[in-house]
């Protein structure tokens, strides 16, 4: 029996909790781009406290960010915060008198931001992280073969074909491959 703060919230209220963080400005940047990545690409906090800046690549005007291969394109209000977020780095870097590689630095130098304390922000901003992660993830296979959706995000196919299994997809049947012969 899934409990109810572990079964998937539905999908209009994950896009209005997305919604709210993208447009709440007393929020901390890093909270609201951690959100993102929790509610757009479920991805876990401790994923996501392990990124570093160059995980996060310019292409054009179009900016993108590595959870798995390939890329994954960052929607525009959520690309604008990463850039300010980044163009911010350097100040925090010189503040503390240490530069670091780590997305989202820790307390400690030379470490990421513990997992803990980001869980701890999205709590407090109304991000239920748990349940965001299997809404979206649910959408997603849902949306694309879940091979395609693992190799993207960072998760073991056989997670994803689950998932699609679980949540009724079209998918499951997917031979992921080389189609063009």
């Amino acid at each position: 029996m899934i409990k109810q703060d572990q079964a998937p919230m539905h999908q209009h209220r994950r896009l209005a909790i997305l919604r709210g963080v993208l447009h709440d400005e007393t929020l901390p940047l890093r909270t609201r781009i951690a959100a993102s990545l929790v509610l757009l690409y479920a991805q876990p906090v401790s994923r996501i406290v392990r990124l570093t800046t160059e995980d996060v690549i310019a292409d054009g005007d179009a900016l993108i960010v590595r959870l798995g291969d390939p890329p994954s394109p960052l929607p525009g209000p959520v690309a604008s915060l990463v850039r300010a977020y980044l163009a911010e780095q350097p100040r925090l870097a010189r503040a503390s008198s240490c530069s670091t590689a780590w997305l989202f630095p820790g307390r400690q130098p030379g470490h990421p931001m513990d997992p803990t304390s980001l869980l701890d922000q999205l709590r407090a901003a109304g991000v239920p992280a748990q349940r965001g992660r299997a809404s979206a993830i649910r959408h997603l296979v849902l949306q694309a073969p879940a091979p395609v959706v693992a190799r993207a995000l960072g998760y073991h196919d056989k997670t994803t074909v689950q998932l699609v299994t679980e949540a009724g997809g079209t998918w499951s049947r997917y031979a992921p491959g080389d189609h063009t012969r």
